[in-house]
Order: structure tokens, then sequence, then C-alpha cells
């Protein structure tokens, strides 16, 4: 469990980190290897790839190709479906979507994606996957049924559910592109419940938003769309600074 132990490390180094997500479909091959360096450099702790759309094997494997050749970060798979695992990664979120309507995104797609992360050797990391607010492109394709945002109790009765499963990750996501992130008042409720890493992104975009989300509760933020905007570099340094900050601010560091 090589990645899965040097994330921990992080966490209780730092008291939070930061995760940055590349989406295959919208990135060329020249965006991404710009972007593995800019990230790397900003400070976060791995890279996540994944999208909901239009996103083949082949796909991924030629954009983590790119990344590790121009980082050394820990590349992670956030599958959408079997077809976006790929052999070239570090590790994959193996991941249940909980309040999804369709069986197959709580077990069908896991029991198919199993052999591939098998044969890949893949590290697998067990994560509870909950969809809040909005759910953006990935609420709609994982046919959720999003729960409000600000019913702390009943996400985090899902977030608990999830660890007793079993699962050792818990990612609260509000959707890619969202206006607003998770409340902080939800996440503390939900890290008060759960013994587990906690995992929080959607609608973060600033620093303060970070920093807020991290002191609440959330040992892992996760930022993709900034990634796909103009000005990256400031925008993600300001978001990662923001991470470690509300980190150290909850660990007392």
């Amino acid at each position: 469990m090589k990645v899965e132990r040097y994330l921990n490390d992080e966490i209780e180094v730092k008291g939070s980190i930061h995760l940055s997500l590349l989406d295959p479909e919208k990135l060329s091959p020249a965006e991404v290897a710009r972007l593995a360096k800019i990230v790397e450099e900003a400070g976060s702790s791995a890279i996540m790839v994944g999208g909901s759309l239009n996103v083949s094997e082949g796909t991924m494997d030629e954009t983590i190709k790119i990344i590790r050749e121009n980082c050394n970060l820990p590349v992670i798979i956030f599958p959408s479906n079997v077809n976006t695992i790929s052999r070239y990664a570090d590790a994959i979120w193996f991941m249940s979507l909980l309040n999804s309507m369709n069986p197959y995104f709580i077990i069908g797609a896991q029991v198919q994606g199993a052999a591939i992360v098998k044969k890949y050797g893949l590290e697998a990391l067990p994560m509870g996957y909950i969809i809040v607010g909005d759910g953006g492109t990935v609420g709609i394709i994982g046919q959720a049924r999003p729960l409000p945002p600000r019913k702390a109790e009943i996400i985090a009765l899902y977030a608990l559910a999830a660890q007793y499963l079993g699962m050792r990750f818990v990612y609260i996501e509000g959707g890619s592109g969202v206006s607003e992130p998770v409340p902080p008042s939800t996440v503390k409720v939900v890290r008060d419940y759960i013994d587990v890493r906690l995992i929080v992104g959607g609608g973060i975009r600033r620093g303060d938003q970070a920093e807020v989300l991290a002191e609440a509760g959330a040992d892992i933020i996760v930022t993709g769309t900034v990634l796909e905007e103009d000005d990256v570099e400031r925008k993600l340094r300001d978001i990662v600074s923001g991470v470690l900050a509300g980190g150290k601010k909850r660990k007392g560091l």
C-alpha cells in the first residue's frame, strides 16, 4: 500500500494536503505536460486523472504517461467507468458512489473493474463517494440523488456507513464546475462522525475556501476546474497555501 502510506504520511506531517485533478477530455497533451510541472511546483501531493465524459483507456494511458514524464508525483486514477482504468497509474480510487440510484455505480462497475485492477497490479484505495448539492456532470452520469449540502447528519451517516463497510477514504463531492463548495459546517459534522480520511472537492477556487474546509476537517482537498482556467499557477499556489494553513490550524501545528 505504497500510495496510501504516502498520503497518510503527508497528512500527518502537513495536517491537510492538496490533490490536483486533471481531466484528459479537456486537456491537450501539451497542456497536460505543462500542468504536471505546475502542479508539482505548486505543492500538490499527488495527481488524480479522470473525467466524466468521453475518456477512453487509450486517452488515460497517454495522459498518465505524459504526467509521469514531467513530474514525480504519484498518479491516482479517478475512474468514471471501467474503460478509464490504466496500467500506467500508481493507484486507483476503488470507489462506490453510495448515493447513486443505479446499482451499477454502487457495485456493478466495481465487480467488472476488479479483474482489471488485479491484472494491472494497481494499488486499490477503497473509497466511499458521496455526491452533494448540484453534483455537476458526475451527478448526472452517476445517476446520483444529490444530498442537500446542509443536511450534514445525513451526509455524515453515509460517510459512517462507508467507514463501517471498511472503506478507508470518504469523498464528499460537490461536482466539477459548481458555484459553491460543500459548507465547512457540513464538513465538520462529517469529520466528527468518522475516523477515516476525509476528502472534499467541488467548487473550490480560492485559498480562503480551501483553508476553512481543511480547518473544518478535510484531510485532502481536491481541485480540478481551476486547472483549466487562466493564471493557473497563481490560483493553484493560493489554494495549496490555504489547504496547508487550514490543516495546521486544525492539527495545532
